[in-house]
C-alpha cells in the first residue's frame, strides 16, 4: 500500500487518496474538466470544510448544504453544484451497495471484469476512468483480481505516477496526446 498518491501538490490529499478509498473516489469523481492537481485535492478539502468524508453522512446531508461547500471559495470544482450533486450521488450508492465501505468495490471483486463493472455502476464513473482506477489498484495497491490485466489499459494512465516528477510527464504526454488527436480529426473533416 503506498503511503501517497501524487495527484496534487498538497502532501495531505495525496496521503488521504492514498488511505482513504472513498477519498479516491470521490477524487476520480471530481476529475472532469479541472486538473488532475485540483481534482484529487477535492476531497480534503470537503473533508475540511463538512467535518467528514463518510459516504452515509454526506449521503443524508441536505443537498443544499453540500451545495454550498463546494460553492465556497476556492470552489472545488469548476461545476461547483453539478458536482456535488454527483458527489453526493457517489455517497449514496457507496452507502447504498457497499454498506459505506468503498473499498468493498475491489476487494470482493470476482475478477477484472466485475472489478470494472463495479466502477461503472458507480455514479461518475465512466469507462476511462474506470480503466484508470483499475491501473492505480493494479499497480500502486497490487490489487489484481484474475483477469485484471484484460480491463487494464495499455496506455500510460494515473496508475503510472509515483512521484511529482511522474505526474508532470503523464499531464505532458497527455497533453501531446490530445493535441495529436485534435490533429489527427482536423485533417480528416
Amino acid at each position: 500500500m503506498p503511503e501517497a498518491l501524487y495527484f496534487t501538490d498538497d502532501e495531505a490529499a495525496n496521503r488521504l487518496i492514498a488511505d482513504d478509498p472513498f477519498a479516491l473516489l470521490v477524487g476520480f469523481a471530481l476529475d472532469q474538466q479541472v486538473t488532475v492537481q485540483k481534482a484529487f485535492s477535492g476531497p480534503l478539502e470537503l473533508k475540511r470544510r463538512i467535518g467528514t468524508l463518510d459516504a452515509s453522512a454526506i449521503a443524508g446531508m441536505d443537498p443544499g448544504e453540500l451545495d454550498r461547500a463546494f460553492r465556497e471559495r476556492p470552489a472545488l470544482h469548476r461545476f461547483p453544484g453539478t458536482m456535488a450533486m454527483r458527489t453526493q450521488e457517489l455517497c449514496a450508492a457507496i452507502a447504498t451497495d457497499y454498506d459505506g465501505d468503498a473499498a468493498r468495490v475491489w476487494n470482493e471483486a470476482s475478477d477484472g471484469h466485475d472489478l470494472q463493472q463495479r466502477r461503472l455502476d458507480l455514479p461518475g464513473i465512466g469507462p476511462m476512468k474506470a480503466r484508470s482506477l483499475i491501473a492505480i489498484l493494479g499497480k500502486r495497491f497490487g490489487i489484481k483480481p484474475p483477469g485484471w490485466e484484460d480491463v487494464a489499459p495499455s496506455h500510460p494512465t494515473l496508475g503510472d505516477v509515483d512521484s511529482v516528477e511522474a505526474l508532470l510527464d503523464y499531464q505532458a504526454k497527455k497533453r501531446a496526446h490530445k493535441a495529436a488527436m485534435r490533429a489527427a480529426g482536423a485533417t480528416q473533416a
